[in-house]
């Protein structure tokens, strides 16, 4: 199973480079990103699970029942994309609950923070996808944490995929700066050795962000806007191609129970 999610939150990654942009531009860009991304998946009649800040959400909701309308499940993504307290842990699972009525069983933090898992089960979280189990100097070390699911107290734990070999992380940053081939190939051995993918990206990465207010570095541009469109769209036939199977994070844990 192919497990293609996508956080969707408001665009603050300038601020990360002491770029300017408005609240209003941060939300249209995530929303017109987003409405690619499911074009691309009803296209290909791909399952996806969107985790979604409360902000995001409550200034897109007309996007957000379409996805679940084509069948996408909705999982937290907190309540702000740079601010966060414990108790918004409960609180934006509640809040999507309630603007949606849908189940939320699943949390994503945001940038993937470590986050008290004590508290993510005491929130009613039934899985957790926060974890990428690679080395990025100046975000994460995580080299000793299982490549693959495993269980926390009553909490699932589904780190991001990396290789088998070496751990080279297949998030969003390795599909825009590595040859498509070579993204491939590492997508291949992954779901080979471990029978799923769990893949992450971001709506904003379909859209136009090379802006110069947003003083954003060269590797998080490369191959954005419709290069991206493009790329994914190219990518997710391949996988269909090749029969793979795509699934909501709910389904996963599903299959896995069974």
């Amino acid at each position: 199973m192919v497990l293609l999610s996508f956080d969707i939150e408001e665009f603050d990654m300038p601020f990360e480079y002491k770029g300017e942009i408005p609240f209003e531009k941060q939300i249209s860009i995530s929303q017109t990103g987003l409405e690619r991304i499911l074009n691309i998946l009803k296209k290909h009649n791909a399952k996806a699970t969107f985790f979604s800040t409360v902000v995001f959400a409550e200034n897109s909701k007309h996007l957000i029942e379409r996805l679940l309308n084509e069948g996408h499940e909705l999982a937290s993504h907190t309540w702000f994309h740079s601010a966060f307290e414990e108790k918004h842990l409960k609180e934006s699972r509640e809040r999507l609950e309630e603007l949606f009525s849908t189940k939320v069983t699943g949390l994503r933090m945001p940038r993937m923070m470590p986050v008290d898992e004590k508290e993510v089960e005491k929130a009613g979280y039934s899985y957790n996808s926060s974890i990428n189990p690679t080395f990025l100097p100046g975000r994460y070390n995580n080299l000793k944490v299982s490549r693959t699911y495993f269980k926390e107290g009553n909490v699932v734990q589904v780190p991001a995929s990396v290789s088998p070999n070496f751990r080279i992380p297949l998030f969003w940053l390795s599909f825009h700066n590595f040859p498509l081939s070579l993204y491939k190939k590492l997508a291949s051995d992954t779901l080979k050795k471990d029978k799923y993918l769990n893949i992450y990206f971001h709506p904003w990465e379909f859209a136009e962000i090379k802006e110069t207010a947003f003083k954003l570095p060269g590797f998080t541009v490369k191959n954005t806007g419709k290069d991206m469109v493009e790329r994914f769209d190219s990518f997710v036939g391949w996988l269909k191609d090749k029969g793979h199977s795509f699934g909501t994070f709910q389904e996963f844990q599903k299959q896995i129970k069974g």
